[in-house]
């Protein structure tokens, strides 16, 4: 069976185009390739599994009749016009997914559209296949780890030609409304197969749509309708509140609102969420607190960033909570702690998290963040310092707040000669200069299966990224520290009672 033929079939069977449209889906195809007739229909072959191998037969088709110019982006570009062709449309996304929402239920619905774009390529399947994932015991509990691999790396050729392409500014950025359906250019991708669902959030409109790169189970973002700053305000603890009723499967959590705190795209506010346990949700309390409302209990979580956490059922007495920690954090400063909340720039914020637990209650993580430079630590002092940058540079942003960590692809390569040097079978000299610091640290310790014990020894070092991205450190002057911020909060409450 030739592969547009094996597209359009693909693209029946797992429900993107009805049986009666096979022809006009057929044609599109066409249209795209540059022919005039589909080949000749040869036999039935059994489908592989994902949409990746017909898009590569077809691109690759199209290279060879220089239809396409050889390079990664244009390949990339070119794949996401045949992925487009079997996508259901818009209107007929929203209807369905209304539909299912109220004949089933919510979870149905995101199931539908999570499998949908899985099968239409905007979910890069095969792509996220393979990142190299563990997880591994730690000084902060079991985190979990990621090795990025899914992106590849850009074609020299593309970099050049983006550089000399006019500027368009449409879309603004990869978050905005206007990315469905557009088909990209050498400097921003394709988004022929993208779909997003319309919420309302707060009185506002919203969208619903999944990251191409998911790093956890229906990792999904919800991005405002206009493009926008991201903010931490009381409307953020009411939008999180509103999308969790509406889908209380899920978790919803934002990134902070000032750089170096977050990794997202401050310029579009948004949030992140899904169907996914992390390790920080696994974290117990580690100091109970007074109740701070009637209904609502309040605790210091046992982990090494910054986190209260508020359980109970009653909505508006945590938001108010929440709005009145956000408020005395913005004002507080303990010279003591090198915790000023300003001084060239406003420094705290915080990093909320919802979700809804099983008995019904809602719980909602407060993670105090601050983005302080200084001279020793000009990348932030809480921020991973510079002898954890051999492994973790990148800003800590909601994802590794709660645990899971994305360590850049570069590791899996450097991994190699580490591994084989500890096994007595490579020099030090083929190893990273970078990395020879912790290998002579390594090469100190006792193990028994190399792997495990690189993969713990990864584990540790995420934890001490944690740990420096914590505001009050968990030691006798942190936790003093942090109650008298708690003082703080109870005052702010008081004040706005």
């Amino acid at each position: 069976m030739h592969s547009i033929h094996k597209l359009v079939e693909f693209g029946i069977q797992h429900g993107l185009v009805e049986k009666i449209d096979r022809a006009y889906v057929t044609n599109r195809i066409l249209d795209i390739m540059g022919l005039d007739a589909p080949p000749e229909m040869e036999a039935a072959e059994t489908l592989p599994p994902t949409i990746t191998p017909m898009l590569t037969e077809l691109t690759e088709e199209a290279v060879s009749r220089g239809l396409v110019e050889d390079t990664l982006t244009n390949r990339e570009l070119f794949a996401n016009r045949l992925a487009g062709a079997i996508t259901p449309p818009p209107e007929v996304v929203r209807a369905k997914f209304r539909a299912l929402y109220k004949a089933e239920g919510p979870r149905a619905a995101t199931e539908w559209f999570y499998e949908m774009c899985r099968a239409c390529d905007y979910i890069r399947v095969d792509a996220i296949a393979k990142n190299a994932r563990f997880f591994a015991p730690s000084p902060a509990g079991e985190l979990e780890i990621t090795i990025n691999l899914s992106k590849p790396e850009k074609d020299p050729r593309d970099i050049a030609a983006a550089r000399a392409m006019k500027q368009t500014g449409y879309p603004k950025c990869m978050l905005c409304a206007e990315n469905p359906g557009y088909a990209g250019r050498l400097d921003f991708p394709a988004r022929n197969n993208h779909r997003i669902i319309p919420l309302s959030l707060d009185g506002g409109v919203w969208y619903l749509q999944y990251s191409p790169y998911l790093y956890y189970n229906e990792h999904a973002i919800v991005l405002n309708e206009k493009h926008v700053p991201m903010r931490i305000c009381r409307a953020t603890f009411e939008r999180l509140f509103d999308f969790v009723e509406q889908f209380p499967h899920y978790f919803l959590g934002s990134n902070a609102d000032l750089p170096i705190v977050g990794g997202s795209i401050l310029s579009h506010d948004h949030f992140q969420g899904g169907n996914y346990t992390f390790p920080m949700d696994r974290a117990g309390a580690e100091i109970d607190l007074p109740d701070p409302a009637p209904g609502v209990k309040a605790c210091v979580v046992n982990w090494p960033m910054t986190c209260i956490r508020l359980t109970g059922s009653d909505r508006k007495a945590m938001i108010d909570l929440a709005d009145a920690m956000l408020r005395a954090w913005r004002a507080y400063s303990d010279e003591t702690l090198q915790i000023f909340a300003e001084t060239y720039a406003p420094h705290n914020t915080i990093t909320p998290i919802l979700r809804r637990l099983d008995s019904g209650d809602y719980k909602l993580d407060l993670v105090l963040r601050n983005n302080l430079t200084t001279p020793e630590h000009p990348l932030g002092l809480y921020h991973p310092h510079e002898d954890l940058h051999h492994i973790k540079k990148e800003n800590i942003g909601l994802i590794e707040v709660m645990g899971l960590f994305i360590l850049p692809g570069r590791l899996l390569k450097e991994l190699v000669p580490i591994r084989a040097y500890l096994l007595g079978n490579g020099s030090i000299y083929a190893v990273e200069e970078m990395h020879r610091p912790w290998v002579h640290e390594l090469e100190q310790k006792s193990f028994d299966d190399v792997d495990a014990f690189l993969h713990e020894e990864l584990a540790a070092k995420c934890a001490r990224v944690l740990a420096d991205a914590g505001v009050y450190k968990q030691t006798k002057e942190g936790r003093e520290g942090l109650m008298r911020f708690i003082d703080a909060w109870k005052e702010e409450v008081r004040h706005g009672s």
